[in-house]
Formats: C-alpha cells, sequence, structure tokens
C-alpha cells in the first residue's frame, strides 16, 4: 500500500455537510492502489464506551494521473461524528486509518479519530439552488444592444453631476430589455452584465456612483423594468459590483484630491501621500494603491469601517429595491475577507438565495468555505478546455486528470455552482483560439453544456464572434444571421441541459479518457436518468459502442464516430 499518497483532511472538500443530514467524506489514494475504502463512523457524544461504530462503502469517484478519490455521501441523523477508514490494497493488505494515523486496530478512546464535531448549519456552504439550474448570457451592456436586434456603434457622451460619461457602441439597458426574447430563445434563464452604474469609460469599472445607472446606459426606471421583465419571463438578473477599487471621479477620492489629510475620506483609501497626485501620462505609476497601476481606479480600504458600511449599502440597495438574483464581484482576491463575509451577511438578510460570485482567476477554496462566496469564475474551466479543445496540445487523460480537479477541489455544493466560462470582457474569444474552427468550438461548448457548474456564455459567442485583443473580443454583437451552423448548436445544446436534470444536477463519472486518444467518454445520472456523452476530440475516425438510445449526434455512422463527432446519449 502506497501510505504516502494517502490523504483526508476533516472540515474541509474532504468532509461536510450539504444538509442537516447528509455529509460527504472523500478520501485520496494513489492511482490504481484501493481494492476498497469503507468509511467507520460513529457518534462521538454516544453514552456507551466504546462508542458504536457504522459502516459505509465508499466509491471511487475520480483519478487523476497520480491519485484515486474515494467518496461516500453518508445519511446519518448523528450530528458529531468520529470517523475513520478502512483500506484494502490489491494485494489485500489492510490497515486502519484515523487520527491522521495508520493503526492495526480500532481504539476505544474516540478523541483518536478523525471529528466532524457538529455539522452546523451555519457552517455548511449554503449556495443557491437555482444556481445548478442556471445558464447564464454574459452581456458587456455597451456592447450588445441599443434596440431589437440592432446596435448603433455610435460612441454618447453625456454628464452627471457635471461629470462626463461615456458609450462606446451605443449599448443599452433598454436594448438588452428589448431582446431578452432572443436571450430566452437561445435556452438562457439568468443574465449576468458587467457593470451598470455611472462611470466615466465605456466599460463602467471606473466607478462615481454607485446608487444609479449610467445614463449613457439608460435610467434606473430602465433598470427596474428590464429586472421585472426578465422575471417574468423566468431569466434572473446578476450584475456587477465593483468594490475593490473606485473611479478617480467618485466624490470620496476627489474630497481626498482637494483636500488631502484634513479630507473625512483620507482613510477610504490605500497608501496615499499627501499631495495626493493624479499623473497626467498613463504610463506613469501613481502615489496611491490602484486596481494593478491604473491611476484612473484608486483602491479603496475595505478594511475600513465606514467604507465597509457603504458598500454593504450598495449591495442591500440592488437587491431590496430592484430585486436582482445575484451579484459578480470584481477583483473579489484583493479584498480582504472580513468585507466579503459583511457583504454576504448584509445581502444574504435581504435575500437569502442572491447568488454572490467572485472573480478570483485562480485555486479559489479559501473563498469558498461558506462566509463568503456562493461561487466564483471558473477560469480553470477555460484553461483546460482551451488545452485540449482548442489548442490540442493535451490527450484525453490529462484532460480528464484537469476535470477531477476541478471536481474533487471544492465542496460538492460549490462545484455545482460555478460559473463556467469558456471566454468573457477580459479575454481572447474562445473561437480565436479555435483558429476559427468550428468542429473544436462545437466540442468545447457541448463539454460546457454538459459538464457540472453554471455555463456562462459571452455575448455573441453563439454567433461566432472572434477577437484576440481588447478591442476586438468586445466589439458590437453582429445581429442577423439567427440560423447560423455554431448558433443553431448552441440553442441545441442549451435546450438539451434544460430538458435534462441529469446534465444540471447529476452525478458526473468519466467513463474512458485514455492517454494519446482524443476520445473522451463520461455520464451524468440523476434520479435514474443516465446522459452520456462521447466525444472525438481527434482528426481520425473512432469505433464506439453507444449503450443506450441516441439524443443528439454529429459524425456518427454505424458504429464509427468520425473527426469532432460526438453522441449524446440516455440509458
Amino acid at each position: 500500500m502506497k501510505y504516502e499518497a494517502i490523504l483526508h483532511i476533516p472540515m474541509s472538500q474532504y468532509a461536510f455537510g450539504l444538509d442537516e443530514t447528509h455529509v460527504v467524506y472523500r478520501l485520496r489514494a494513489a492511482r490504481g492502489d484501493l481494492k476498497s475504502c469503507t468509511l467507520i463512523y460513529g457518534d462521538r457524544s454516544c453514552r456507551r464506551t466504546p462508542v458504536d461504530y457504522f459502516y459505509a462503502e465508499m466509491e471511487k469517484v475520480c483519478q487523476d494521473n497520480l491519485f484515486d478519490w474515494w467518496e461516500v455521501t453518508l445519511e446519518t441523523h448523528i450530528k458529531r461524528l468520529c470517523y475513520g477508514f478502512r483500506l484494502v490494497d490489491q494485494m489485500d493488505e489492510s490497515t486502519l486509518y484515523y487520527g491522521d494515523q495508520f493503526n492495526d486496530e480500532l481504539t476505544i478512546d474516540r478523541s483518536e479519530y478523525f471529528q466532524l464535531p457538529y455539522n452546523h448549519r451555519a457552517d455548511r456552504a449554503d449556495v443557491p439552488a437555482w444556481m445548478q439550474d442556471a445558464i447564464v448570457y454574459n452581456i458587456f451592456p455597451d456592447s450588445f444592444a441599443t434596440a431589437e436586434g440592432m446596435i448603433t456603434g455610435q460612441p454618447t457622451e453625456t454628464t452627471w453631476n457635471g461629470e462626463i460619461v461615456r458609450g462606446k457602441l451605443g449599448g443599452t439597458i433598454r436594448g438588452i430589455m428589448e431582446n431578452l426574447p432572443y436571450i430566452k430563445d437561445m435556452g438562457f434563464n439568468c443574465i449576468y452584465m458587467n457593470p451598470i452604474f455611472v462611470a466615466g469609460e465605456y466599460h463602467k469599472y471606473d466607478l462615481i456612483d454607485y446608487f444609479h445607472i449610467d445614463p449613457a446606459f439608460g435610467t434606473d426606471a430602465d433598470f427596474k423594468e428590464l429586472v421585472q421583465t426578465a422575471h417574468s419571463m423566468g431569466i434572473r438578473v446578476m450584475i456587477d459590483g465593483v468594490f475593490n477599487h473606485v473611479g478617480w471621479k467618485f466624490d470620496a477620492f476627489k474630497d481626498v484630491f482637494e483636500k488631502g489629510k484634513s479630507s473625512e475620506y483620507w482613510d477610504w483609501f490605500f497608501r496615499l501621500q499627501e499631495p495626493v497626485v493624479i499623473p497626467d501620462n498613463m504610463e506613469d505609476y501613481p502615489t496611491y494603491e490602484c486596481f494593478g497601476y491604473e491611476r484612473m481606479m484608486p483602491k479603496t480600504a475595505t478594511d475600513n469601517p465606514a467604507v465597509q458600511d457603504y458598500f454593504c449599502r450598495v449591495g442591500v440597495h440592488w437587491v431590496k429595491e430592484y430585486d436582482i438574483d445575484g451579484w459578480r464581484l470584481d477583483v473579489a482576491s484583493e479584498v480582504n475577507d472580513g468585507f466579503w463575509r459583511a457583504f454576504r451577511s448584509a445581502v444574504k438578510a435581504v435575500k437569502p438565495d442572491c447568488a454572490l460570485i467572485g472573480e478570483v482567476w485562480e485555486t479559489a477554496s479559501h473563498w469558498l468555505d461558506g462566509s463568503m462566496f456562493d461561487s466564483t469564475m471558473n477560469y480553470d474551466f477555460r484553461r483546460h478546455c482551451r488545452r485540449f479543445f482548442a489548442l490540442q496540445d493535451i490527450d484525453a487523460q490529462a484532460f480528464s486528470s484537469r476535470v477531477t480537479d476541478m471536481l474533487m477541489r471544492y465542496r460538492r455544493q460549490v462545484t455545482y455552482g460555478q460559473l463556467n466560462l469558456l471566454d468573457s470582457h477580459d479575454v481572447s474569444r474562445f473561437l480565436s483560439l479555435c483558429y476559427g474552427d468550428i468542429s473544436r468550438m462545437k466540442l468545447a461548448v457541448l463539454f460546457q453544456m454538459t459538464f457540472v457548474g453554471m455555463p456562462c456564455v459571452f455575448y455573441g459567442d453563439e454567433k461566432g464572434m472572434t477577437g484576440v485583443l481588447e478591442e476586438e473580443y468586445r466589439h458590437p454583437m453582429p445581429w442577423g444571421n439567427e440560423d447560423s451552423e455554431l448558433q443553431s448548436f448552441y440553442r441545441q445544446a442549451t435546450h438539451l441541459r434544460q430538458q435534462y436534470p441529469a446534465l444540471r444536477r447529476g452525478d458526473f463519472r468519466m467513463v474512458s479518457a485514455q492517454p494519446g486518444s482524443g476520445m473522451v467518454h463520461y455520464t451524468r445520472k440523476a434520479a435514474g436518468v443516465v446522459i452520456g456523452v462521447m466525444m472525438n476530440r481527434a482528426d481520425k475516425p473512432a469505433a464506439v459502442d453507444i449503450p443506450g438510445e441516441i439524443l443528439w449526434q454529429e459524425g456518427l455512422q454505424c458504429d464509427i464516430l468520425g473527426a469532432y463527432g460526438f453522441v449524446l446519449y440516455r440509458k
């Protein structure tokens, strides 16, 4: 037995409550090493000594190139659990693993076992249930629409309390509302909009006023009507919260610029020096902390109680007055934890199922213990799809290993709420990464629509938008050509996800992903229904055996799956 590979961490993604009566336990072992893994558990407050122990067989649910992951979802009314594992390897060598030690027999001392002291409701990651069913359409407001099926592509300029605010391409809130039927027809039931509050530039990340819609986009009344209309159509609405920094025309920063240390807002910002100087040259480094080194976006001191209170009021305002369904939180990893805990408490007190999604580009376990975010933007999903589908520089086994990492690194309920994106307003269009090859793009989209988590599509991807540079991937929406090959593909994929709960809520199992191959076969299972997916990301056809009723396929002839072909089946 390869003892050095065995890992279990109590009160983490290896041991966590789902609800009052279900607890998930996981154990990692060397790939192919164990023949069986059994959870041994008991009530740590049992009145008898030794404790009454119970046994639950665990299932090997995932593997990567090095490890296997074993898992069991335990149904029990015991709230205080002591537990360990019985491990048996392929040579029938066995051991008992508890309390971070390997043992030959159970002990009567209950304190020596792994512990889940109490399956407390306040400590569970309580992710809004609707997120598992969400199919998200990400709209960059300036670039999307001026009215139904059109965008002017023309710049706009107006003022707000004497400050100039700009648009670049003519997108409006009313344009989004008038195109909700298009969004619904495409199979999306949630929209996420990049910033819409008053700000100087077209992207609206340089905030001036957090309590009003930017006049370049419309009015507060327009936004209220948008949310109400969307809700009447079964579409949820999420907006962008930019609290790590403000714009240099934000009243508090203007006050600091004018008054220096005598300003009541001096402590609202980081690393200020007197006098406060805003560089004229955008290449010069400012003498105050910013988002990156962007002089127009001074960083806020979110550890200051006054700043925290201000932004918590912002968070509550848009939930309470406009009934939004979620916040995507910008530059979330650079804001202090205490702020996010306070923000979560404030917003959830008003609307418990309001989604909080952090912009974290790396592994985000730190923020996903249930005290801060419900979810994060899953940029790793994009990275792995880029390697396998677009660049094709990893094989099926390597891709499967990366999939395992995405499945096992967080608590299960958090994984099912991850925002899985292929691109966004910050990165190149995925079709450009595919060198314009729609067949590669379609396989990536199919995986996105059949994987665990919330698929998130950036506006225009369904219409084949490309772009490597910022100016390109934020181009205006190319309205028209509603029945293109790619758009029809997106519509079919989203509608299948809506039709089959297994594709949204089901268990995920990788059936086959061999080294040196581009063939991937996996299943989703819920309520006794199994939906399987086979895809051949390769230039050569491959023989396949379809073990169920075919729901959708491209490139299948008899039992041969052509290059870049796929099959969805049900059994």
